[in-house]
């Protein structure tokens, strides 16, 4: 047997992204960013059991500028697998399996996560008084 020294099927090196490979990929990666983001959740209902000053010190990190970027990032995550989540389930009914289709609900999650985003936390600055 002889060693090839290339790829035995083609890879990325060959194929150019597409939105439907983004988008998988993506959505994978806002399953691992909820699961993290969820540790920040975790993080402040233990400093809320555990007094004050822990309460504090965590309203202190959340509040920062790092913390609401990291609560950003986490509700477009949210968002992001929540659409493409409804996209798979129309999917798994056979609906929108054609190659429009499936760019049209790409681009209709990407715009819907981006709203929704932006939807929840205009509304949720109108509540907390822009604190």
């Amino acid at each position: 047997m002889v060693a090839r020294s290339r790829p035995l099927s083609p890879h990325l090196q060959i194929y150019r992204p597409q939105l439907t490979s983004v988008l998988s990929i993506t959505h994978r990666l806002s399953g691992v960013a909820l699961t993290l983001g969820t540790l920040l959740l975790v993080y402040w209902l233990v400093a809320v059991a555990a007094g004050p000053q822990a309460y504090e010190a965590a309203t202190g990190f959340i509040g920062s500028w790092f913390g609401r970027l990291l609560l950003f990032g986490w509700s477009l995550a949210l968002f992001y697998h929540l659409c493409n989540g409804i996209r798979h389930l129309f999917w798994d009914m056979g609906i929108g399996l054609d190659l429009p289709s499936v760019y049209r609900s790409g681009y209709a999650v990407l715009a819907g996560s981006v709203a929704l985003t932006l939807a929840s936390w205009i509304a949720g600055y109108g509540v907390m008084g822009g604190n």
